[in-house]
């Protein structure tokens, strides 16, 4: 399969979604990281996400509605925390995981689970695909199963390069980690996966419990997306260390001959060798986390040495992502 690379316009637009209407697969920018489009109320489409991602059948896919009556038509039923949250942060990466309608997504979706997981994205060009498509997106990462997720096109094609039709280059995404998750077929509701809204905004508006990173094997039913212990994950081995001690650690895997690579945060150790430095907000570390795991397995990285980020609400979505790719 050919993989086109396209710059968005309104002729490209046209063409993803008459892809996608066909039950092709398509890579779309939304603002936390690229998603791979299917129609998802067609199995067929939405298998053919698992297979070239390599993704457990068991692992529920997120669906990406164009608005908030797109969503409600999709569960059976729509609590007032649903309203609540919806109303607040939609669009934008939250999504929320209610009971399905039986029906309205193909089963390979949600998994054959009693839930479905929904969002409307706030990306410009993912808003401008759902509407010239007119149908529900399925749409996790657009990357092989477990490794980083992709925040450029230039990702996309290097994890599904042929195996895929087309992907939308829309730039680099803002949020740069994946949408907060949030079960809101329970009550109190439950806080399924960290992500770029937090916590306290959540427990402002609506009861919430927050169970901590909740991880399901590759053969169990998740919940929710990106259950699996090992997840965002480089090709190198991650260790995931006190700021103290990466310094040390990096010369000691050095001396035994492996290229080892650094992630720490401004304005970091005096190391030489590959070394990515994130700035130390939560936001600005968040967004640049990705491509720069990317940028060290790309430079040959046996070994990536990450310091540990700070303690603190704010920090719980990127200490999420690096234990899983520590896992």
């Amino acid at each position: 399969m050919l993989t086109e690379r396209l710059p968005v316009d309104a002729a490209s637009l046209r063409h993803a979604a008459a892809l996608l209407r066909a039950g092709r697969l398509v890579a779309f920018p939304t603002e936390t990281v690229y998603g791979l489009g299917a129609r998802a109320d067609q199995g067929a489409a939405v298998r053919a996400i698992f297979e070239a991602k390599g993704r457990p059948s068991k692992n529920p896919l997120i669906v990406h509605v164009a608005d908030l009556a797109a969503a409600r038509a999709l569960a059976s039923a729509w609590p007032e925390s649903a309203e609540r949250l919806a109303s607040a942060f939609w669009p934008g990466p939250l999504t929320l995981v209610l009971p399905v309608n039986d029906g309205a997504v193909a089963p390979e979706v949600t998994a054959s689970g009693p839930t479905v997981a929904l969002r409307v994205p706030a990306h410009p060009v993912a808003r401008a695909l759902l509407a010239e498509v007119g149908l529900p997106l399925a749409a996790p990462s657009a990357n092989r199963s477990t490794s980083i997720s992709p925040t450029t096109a230039a990702h996309v094609l290097k994890s599904l390069d042929g195996r895929i039709d087309l992907v939308l280059d829309g730039g680099p995404t803002g949020y740069g980690i994946e949408s907060t998750i949030v079960d809101v077929s329970r009550a109190p509701a439950v806080l399924l996966r960290p992500g770029a809204i937090p916590l306290a905004a959540l427990a402002a508006l609506v009861e919430i419990v927050d169970p901590g990173t909740v991880l399901v094997a590759p053969d169990e039913l998740a919940r929710a997306p990106g259950g699996q212990a090992r997840h965002y994950a480089p090709r190198a081995r991650v260790e995931l260390l006190p700021a103290a001690q990466v310094l040390a650690a990096v010369r000691a895997r050095r001396a035994e001959g492996a290229l080892v690579g650094a992630l720490e945060q401004a304005p970091g150790s005096a190391l030489g060798g590959p070394r990515e430095l994130l700035p130390a907000d939560p936001a600005g570390y968040a967004e640049g986390l990705y491509a720069a795991l990317h940028r060290l397995d790309d430079a040959g990285c046996a070994v990536i040495v990450i310091a540990e980020p700070p303690a603190g609400a704010a920090w719980a979505a990127v200490r999420d992502r690096l234990r899983r790719a520590a896992a």
